[in-house]
């Protein structure tokens, strides 16, 4: 029988053994979880490796389980297949109009205060059946953590975003000088050109893909910015800059004008270098199926920025 049309030689309940023992780093604890004997979530995983002609995880008494490298590539693998399972049983039954399950989204943490909270209230709001787990990190540890199964879908800029990522834009964002409102380039008016903060310290929000954004046009407008303070924080940017201990460049509405202080920012669009507008996008994997909680995500989010299409 070729192969693409014979069943294969392992189960979804392989799988889900399988998945469990990767999630809890030990046969006992997968047991735990899938309310199984150890043997039996044991004898599972075996049975999975022998099917798949590979070792997928290493077992050591006392120190729990570590993957394989095949087991890594298998697992996100082996996700997607539950997801889509669990998918083919609710057209099944009938239950093709519910959504619900667990979805991991994944936030650049300056998206985060900024867009999710209202998106997160309403989507939920419709679809009270759905378990959001939320997620903030710096986009190249999203990166990892979506690549490996740990999330389903990333909010994000879209600067230096994998080619074989899927994306859908939800919103454009203009780049900023942001400044306290009583510095002297704060009273300008119209764009600023950039070259003009080459001797006035600068907060630089160090945190990937912001910094090397941020450094980039520093660089096209000729200099290298004198870097007074480096935060991983954006409000941590944005109150320093309110105190007047420098500028930021940030990729945000220009309506955020208070810091918590209640001090007041002023920002102004960049005129010289020309800077392209940047994509607010969700973002996942070619080679992953979103389920369905993640497409009506998707499906939800992209209405809701865009409600004439």
């Amino acid at each position: 029988m070729p192969r693409a049309s014979r069943a294969p030689d392992y189960t979804m309940r392989h799988l889900a053994a399988f998945v469990a023992v990767a999630d809890a780093g030990t046969i006992s604890g997968a047991a735990e979880r899938l309310h199984l004997s150890q043997s039996s979530v044991s004898a599972a995983v075996t049975e999975l490796e022998r099917a798949l002609r590979a070792q997928l995880c290493i077992r050591r008494r006392a120190h729990g389980v570590q993957l394989t490298p095949t087991g890594e590539a298998v697992l996100d693998r082996a996700r997607a297949l539950l997801r889509q399972a669990g998918d083919l049983e609710d057209v099944a039954t009938g239950a093709q109009g519910l959504v619900s399950g667990p979805l991991a989204i994944g936030c650049y943490p300056s998206l985060g205060p900024t867009m999710l909270p209202s998106l997160l209230y309403e989507f939920t709001a419709r679809y009270p059946g759905v378990n959001v787990e939320f997620h903030e990190d710096t986009q190249n540890r999203l990166h990892g953590r979506l690549e490996g199964g740990e999330l389903d879908l990333v909010i994000v800029y879209e600067l230096d975003l994998p080619d074989e990522w899927h994306r859908v834009r939800l919103a454009s964002r203009q780049p900023s000088v942001f400044f306290a409102a009583d510095q002297p380039l704060a009273a300008g008016d119209g764009p600023i050109d950039l070259a003009a903060l080459r001797e006035e310290p600068m907060v630089l929000l160090d945190s990937p893909p912001s910094a090397q954004h941020a450094l980039q046009l520093c660089a096209e407008a000729g200099f290298g910015p004198r870097i007074a303070f480096r935060t991983h924080n954006y409000e941590t940017a944005r109150a320093f800059v309110g105190r007047g201990l420098g500028w930021t460049i940030l990729v945000q509405r220009p309506r955020l004008d208070v810091t918590y202080e209640g001090l007041p920012l002023v920002a102004r669009l960049i005129g010289n270098p020309v800077v392209a507008d940047v994509s607010v996008v969700i973002a996942w994997p070619q080679r992953s199926t979103p389920s369905r909680a993640a497409r009506a995500f998707i499906k939800f989010a992209t209405e809701r920025e865009h409600p004439s299409k």
